[in-house]
């Protein structure tokens, strides 16, 4: 057997694609972030991708040839016909191993939880609720044609409305100031101007714009913001139904969730998912902290499909990885 063998796991939700090579027994021997692998984000997907493999391999001095397995959790992969596009961004030329390509909610499930039984929830760039259940059924809130409007960008859109609509008051201040700054604007009446001309033409530039205004929506809500705290409040119960509906399908009366993403881990999310979890309807919820990142999930997967043990050692190497990287 060869000791050039490695595996490949990527991560690519949100707005960065992030590559990591390991060798089969959990040693990482490259890591690297590029930009974003979803179509829906960045015209050059695959060329990120792409790239970003060939740059990580040779960090790693391995060739093609050396990999057993490439697992890649993709953002925006819900139906099959979505291979038409995501097929694309690991065709590598000598590439001769299994090839996984699953929704990158499936590799932040397997990092953040480790294949054992309960749901994630993913409120970032984009927004998903997954579970996996005792008997091994994954189940997505859009399963259910259930969507919980909680993403970034879909915060900051709602935020906007609901000052430019005018319910808004005095706790507002500090939203209404830094949404000004942010579109540098110098009054709501410009910003209504801007808004009617729909911000910016392009969308994924506009998303973009939305999305970096989430982090002053949910600290506002913080501060007291009686509109950031509608806005959030909406979507954090959308949020609670996704979990209630995936949680009926678990056999056990308690059920783990977890949070991943910027927006589901703010401190204003936490507080309140806590607070409304803990009476929850279905089942009785344990709260845990991510055990790994999406792109170990998807390292993971990849050792399972070259046919590795993941013993203890492996997930000590990967751990101290982490570890050293925080």
């Amino acid at each position: 057997m060869s000791t050039k063998q490695v595996v490949i796991g990527i991560d690519g939700g949100g707005t960065h694609t992030r590559v990591m090579i390991s060798d089969k027994q959990g040693h990482v021997l490259a890591y690297l972030e590029r930009g974003s692998a979803s179509i829906y984000k960045d015209k050059q997907a695959a060329q990120n991708v792409k790239g970003a493999i060939a740059e990580a391999l040779q960090q790693a001095d391995r060739t093609t040839a050396d990999i057993q397995a490439l697992v890649a959790g993709i953002a925006g992969y819900d139906a099959p016909s979505d291979l038409e596009w995501i097929t694309p961004l690991t065709e590598l030329p000598g590439l001769n191993c299994p090839v996984l390509h699953v929704n990158d909610a499936v590799s932040a499930h397997s990092g953040a939880l480790m294949g054992k039984p309960g749901i994630v929830v993913i409120a970032g760039t984009g927004s998903i609720i997954v579970g996996v259940t005792e008997d091994g059924q994954f189940i997505r809130n859009y399963d259910f044609h259930h969507y919980a409007v909680t993403a970034a960008r879909s915060i900051a859109y709602d935020a906007v409305y609901e000052v430019l609509a005018g319910s808004y008051d005095e706790s507002d201040k500090g939203l209404l100031d830094s949404m000004l700054a942010h579109w540098r604007v110098p009054s709501l009446g410009e910003l209504a101007e801007l808004a009617k001309k729909g911000f910016l033409e392009e969308r994924r530039a506009r998303d973009k714009q939305f999305g970096d205004f989430a982090p002053a929506v949910t600290k506002a809500a913080e501060q007291g913001s009686s509109a950031a705290i509608r806005v959030c409040e909406r979507a954090i119960g959308q949020i609670k139904i996704g979990i209630e509906l995936i949680a009926a399908s678990f056999a056990s009366e308690e059920v783990s969730v977890t949070f991943i993403g910027s927006v589901a881990n703010s401190a204003y999310y936490l507080e309140s998912l806590r607070e409304k979890l803990a009476q929850g309807n279905n089942k009785r919820y344990l709260i845990v902290q991510p055990q790994f990142p999406p792109v170990i999930g998807s390292v993971l997967l990849a050792l399972k499909q070259a046919d590795s043990s993941i013993d203890e050692g492996a997930i000590n190497q990967l751990q101290r990885w982490e570890l050293g990287k925080s």
